[in-house]
């Protein structure tokens, strides 16, 4: 504790305060968050309130009825087949119609995240070691990347490729394959393993791989490796960033409508290797500092038998895209640049691009999930400023009425303090995303999946806990997932790169961690 300036006078408490001491927060004492609340409950709970007492009177009037009023009601009917049938025939008509057309349920049975062998580890100072050792780094360049990384959040236990392990540092086409067969292939045999799923069974594939889109692609990796089936319906998406991953399952989720009784595998991942950027531009060194390995693979189905099986159910799925400015990559690594001149700059941009994506998410996501009484502030705020010009801050929706669990993308420390600021979500809300930052980096789409996984190795995933997925990428864009758990996980029966180390989470991650 902070010891107090010897200069300032103390007043004890039972001297009189000055009329220039500042009043009581009111705000506070009322405890407005109780108000909230309980109009919260009023409004979710307005139409039972409000259909009550109809109900009570309805039963006290069929209370009422003998067993001469039902045969009465019985022969009335009777004399009325013609009128009975045609109303049985249209409900008959109208409940297929309905069971027809409604969107098939998209189940996630199952989910792996791939974590590298130790050899593949690369602490801080192994980092800027291999740095100084690739020779085309000045002074001033190696002393920028060390200040990024005792401000990113990263931790010592993040997994770089192994043509990066190499002295000096030897990227190639060749090893880049080989990071990209290693993760991908790592997690889908976990997967398979896990759901004892046949790959013959997989109907449709979905890869998203950002920067690394060999010939042949990576989903004939795949398909060639496991032996898929030949009529299998395969997608290879490249260049759509960090929130590609959210993107494929959108995409697996369209498929899953239009192929019945099917079987999707998704794989997000990112490739490193050819990736590491050996020139002094610093917008473009910030990747180098943030990016590690990593990969998930998603199995969807939309099998109504596989729904006891099944993890989660995929409840929305919403995509935005704002603009097109090829800064939109850079700038959101930007704003972690500790220097004045770039970081500080750019970090009012990437808020401005990313704010305005994710307020379109919010505005076409927030009618599907959020309570009645939150969208009743949230539009009520939106007519007072476009209909009646008043002057008034937008309405931030509490989410956190809306969903029990947040992974936002794992893409920088900023982003994620920025997020936490907006939405008003606590520490314990961010955890997962934090983690996932220090343990394993920035892992691209795949982050997400990891963040999940750590909710389950907490064992705080419940039977109906809604999980919002929320990632953000170039172009720019911000895609959403919405899911519902459909069983409470066990941890004690799971299998993800958490659970041999979960024990040690959370941990401090102080702003500047000097090494």
């Amino acid at each position: 504790m902070a010891e107090a300036n010897s200069t300032t006078p103390l007043i004890p408490p039972s001297s009189t305060p000055s009329p220039s001491r500042k009043l009581p927060d009111f705000k506070q004492s009322v405890r407005l968050k109780y108000v909230k609340l309980g109009y919260h409950y009023l409004i979710t709970h307005a139409m039972y309130l409000f259909l009550t007492p109809f109900v009570v009177v309805l039963a006290a009037q069929l209370s009422t009825f003998s067993l001469a009023d039902i045969h009465l009601l019985w022969e009335h009917l009777q004399y009325n087949l013609i009128s009975v049938i045609i109303c049985s025939t249209l409900i008959v008509f109208l409940s297929t119609l309905y069971f027809m057309t409604r969107p098939r349920p998209v189940y996630l049975v199952d989910f792996s995240c791939y974590k590298p062998g130790d050899s593949l580890k690369c602490t801080r100072p192994y980092f800027m070691k291999k740095s100084e050792m690739a020779g085309v780094f000045p002074d001033q360049i190696l002393s920028f990347q060390r200040k990024i990384l005792e401000r990113s959040g990263l931790g010592e236990d993040t997994y770089l490729p192994e043509a990066l392990h190499n002295s000096p540092p030897s990227p190639s086409m060749d090893f880049a394959r080989r990071e990209a067969e290693e993760v991908m292939f790592g997690a889908i045999d976990e997967l398979l393993a896990k759901t004892n799923m046949k790959p013959k069974d997989i109907g449709i594939l979905v890869v998203n791989c950002s920067l690394f889109n060999p010939t042949p692609s990576l989903s004939a990796m795949i398909v060639n490796h496991y032996k898929l089936r030949g009529n299998v319906v395969s997608y290879n998406l490249g260049g759509m960033g960090c929130s590609a991953g959210v993107i494929s399952v959108d995409l697996a989720k369209q498929l899953l409508q239009v192929h019945p009784n099917s079987n999707a595998l998704v794989v997000s991942t990112e490739n490193i290797t050819l990736n590491w950027y050996l020139g002094n531009e610093r917008s473009m060194l910030l990747p180098n500092c943030l990016f590690r390995m990593g990969a998930a693979a998603i199995l969807l189905s939309n099998k109504r038998s596989d729904k006891r099986r099944s993890k989660y159910q995929l409840v929305h799925s919403v995509r935005t895209h704002k603009g097109s400015d090829d800064k939109c990559f850079s700038c959101v690594y930007q704003q972690e640049d500790p220097s004045g001149k770039v970081g500080v700059s750019l970090s009012k941009e990437l808020m401005a691009v990313a704010g305005d994506a994710l307020k379109t998410n919010i505005t076409t996501l927030g009618p599907l999930v959020l309570p009645m009484s939150e969208q009743l502030l949230f539009f009520a705020t939106l007519a007072g400023k476009k209909v009646f010009k008043m002057k008034i801050k937008p309405y931030i929706p509490d989410f956190k009425l809306a969903f029990e669990h947040f992974c936002i993308h794992a893409g920088g420390r900023a982003v994620l303090d920025e997020l936490e600021k907006n939405l008003q979500l606590s520490e314990w809300h961010m955890e997962p995303s934090r983690m996932t930052l220090f343990r394993f980096g920035n892992t691209s789409s795949s982050s997400l999946w990891y963040e999940l996984a750590y909710s389950e190795a907490k064992g705080r995933m419940r039977k109906g806990d809604r999980v919002w997925q929320i990632a953000f990428g170039s172009g720019f864009k911000c895609n959403s997932a919405v899911w519902k758990a459909l069983r409470t996980i066990n941890p004690a029966k799971e299998k993800n790169p958490w659970m041999d180390e979960i024990h040690n989470f959370p941990v401090d991650v102080p702003l500047v961690s000097p090494f």
